[in-house]
Parts: structure tokens; C-alpha cells; sequence
């Protein structure tokens, strides 16, 4: 069921992407916030017991719809995993500003560029020019692919029903949320999120870097896995860079000019400065990720019908 509720949840997303999740986040956004004033008191121990509130029960509350759907009919909890799905994977609602900027960089319209970078990371993009754009605009898409499709997709296989796609999600929400550190009393109140999402991206992140290797260059993805990802700031997301910079054989990380200063950052990944044509290898090569997890996904299933 994990891989007909998978299937078709991507063909559902690509015939009609979910473009404006806002009115969820805004939701959460609420939510995280009235527990943050309830809890915040400046110790991480609060700050569990607010992850817990916000975490346990609606992954519980969805575990226990599931099975009662399953209890009416299979094909009813199948249609609640493709919900679940459709609402946590976001395949799509990442990958429009990717496109956008691809087509503003082949039409050499850097401003366009620019101002779709800014709007994808949140932060002025100004001052780049055009290797830099396409660099962070790989950047970005490396990890959107990893956070909003296959750590997703792990964590669903992995646990039943939809509980496991809940789980993630709502675990990166509040670590994004929380997770900013503007003050001692915030940063031990964010400890326990910022551990939790940590520990649950753990296994996704070398899962997906696996991938990357398996379906690009596998040597030269491996070589910045082991030797450049503990570098970048985040060594996490470090890893999915850095193999899928190898992947596809361009460079990226890199220092950058942000706000008329340069920002110092390590390279990551060998081989050529970004263009036009990593972007498409890009796309190629989480495409090509993601129909190996399919593929594999499928034999597991095949080898449990036959036994």
C-alpha cells in the first residue's frame, strides 16, 4: 500500500500541485506559538513538553484515524495516506521557483533571477550574479528534494499509515519555528526540537545522499560525502550537498555577496562553476533518486507478496 499510496500521490501533485498551503502553516504557525508563550520559561525541559504536546498527539490521532479507516475498507486508507502525502510532500510548491529561475537564467534576465531566489530563500539575493545564483538555486533545490520528498518518503514507509510523513513534518515545522536563536531563554527552549528533528533527519539524510550517489557520479559524490559535507555549517545537510554536488559534478557552497559583504562558506563538490546545465542535471538527478526509491520500494513489495 506504501508504494500505491506514493505513486499516487506524485501523479496527483503533478496533475494538480497544492499551490497555496499558507492557511495550514499559518495554523501551525498559531499553534506553535501559543505553546511557545504557555511554555517558554527559558529551560529545554519546558521545551519538550511543548514538542510532545504539539507532536504526539497528532501523530497518535492520526495512526488511530488511519486504522479505523483501514477497519471500513483498505481502499479508504489508501485514500488517506494520498491525503497525507499531498499535504506533506510539497514536490511541486518547491519546485516552481526552481523552474522560475531556470528559465530567467536561460532568457539572461538576472533580475528575475534574482528577485525568485530572494522570494525561495526568504533573503535578499541582490547582489549575486549569475554562477552564484545558479549555485544556491542547486543549493536549494538539493535540500527542498530531501526535506519535502524523500526524508517524507522515508519516514511514511518506515512508520504505519501516514504517522510517519506527520512525524517529520511537524517535527521540521517546530524546529524551523523554534529553532532561531535570538535569545539564551529561546535557544534552551528550542534544545529539545532542535534535537528531536536532528535525530529523525539522521537516517533520511544519508538515505537520500545514497541515492544521489547510486544514479550520478558515485566515486566523486562519495569522495565530498566523506570529505567535504562536515565542513558546511549544518554537516547534515552537508551531506546531501555535498554528494549531490558530486553527483553532478559541479561545485558548489562557495563564499557569496550578501547585503554588500562577502560571506564566507566551504566548497562543496568538484568539477565545473554552476550554469544553466547543472540546473538541468539537477532535476535529472532527483528524478532519477526518486524512481531508484520507487524501484526498490517495489522489489520489497514483490519479495513480501511471495513469501
Amino acid at each position: 500500500m506504501s508504494l500505491l499510496s506514493l505513486v499516487a500521490a506524485l501523479l496527483l501533485e503533478q496533475w494538480r500541485p497544492l499551490a497555496d498551503r499558507r492557511n495550514l502553516y499559518l495554523l501551525l504557525a498559531r499553534y506553535a506559538t501559543f505553546l511557545e508563550g504557555l511554555f517558554n520559561a527559558g529551560e529545554a525541559r519546558q521545551g519538550a513538553i511543548a514538542w510532545v504536546i504539539a507532536v504526539v498527539p497528532a501523530v497518535l490521532g492520526a495512526w488511530l484515524v488511519y486504522a479505523a479507516a483501514y477497519g471500513v475498507h483498505p481502499v479508504l486508507a489508501l485514500a488517506l495516506n494520498v491525503a497525507a502525502l499531498y499535504l506533506t510532500m510539497g514536490f511541486r510548491q518547491r519546485s516552481h521557483y526552481f523552474t522560475a529561475i531556470h528559465l530567467a537564467l536561460k532568457e539572461d534576465d538576472l533580475v528575475k533571477a534574482r528577485d525568485t531566489l530572494s522570494a525561495w530563500r526568504e533573503v535578499s539575493c541582490a547582489d549575486l550574479d549569475r554562477e552564484a545564483i545558479a549555485r544556491l538555486a542547486i543549493e536549494e533545490a538539493l535540500v527542498s528534494s530531501h526535506r519535502y520528498v524523500f526524508a517524507v518518503v522515508f519516514w511514511f514507509v518506515l512508520l504505519p499509515g501516514p504517522t510517519g510523513a506527520i512525524l517529520y513534518r511537524l517535527s521540521m515545522f517546530l524546529n524551523n519555528r523554534w529553532g532561531e536563536k535570538t535569545s539564551p531563554e529561546r535557544e534552551r527552549f528550542s534544545h529539545f526540537a532542535r534535537r528531536a528533528f536532528a535525530a529523525l533527519d539522521w537516517l533520511p539524510v544519508r538515505f537520500t545522499a545514497a541515492a544521489f550517489a547510486v544514479v550520478g557520479d558515485f566515486e566523486d559524490a562519495v569522495y565530498c560525502w566523506r570529505t567535504q559535507a562536515a565542513n558546511w555549517p549544518d554537516p547534515a545537510l552537508g551531506i546531501v550537498l555535498a554528494s549531490g554536488a558530486g553527483a553532478i559534478g559541479v561545485r558548489l557552497g562557495m563564499p557569496i555577496v550578501a547585503g554588500g559583504a562577502v560571506v564566507e562558506r566551504p566548497e562543496l563538490g568538484l568539477g565545473d562553476p554552476a550554469d544553466t546545465g547543472h540546473l538541468d542535471s539537477t532535476v535529472g538527478l532527483v528524478w532519477r533518486a526518486l524512481v531508484l526509491w520507487l524501484l526498490l520500494l517495489l522489489m520489497v513489495a514483490l519479495a513480501g507478496a511471495s513469501t
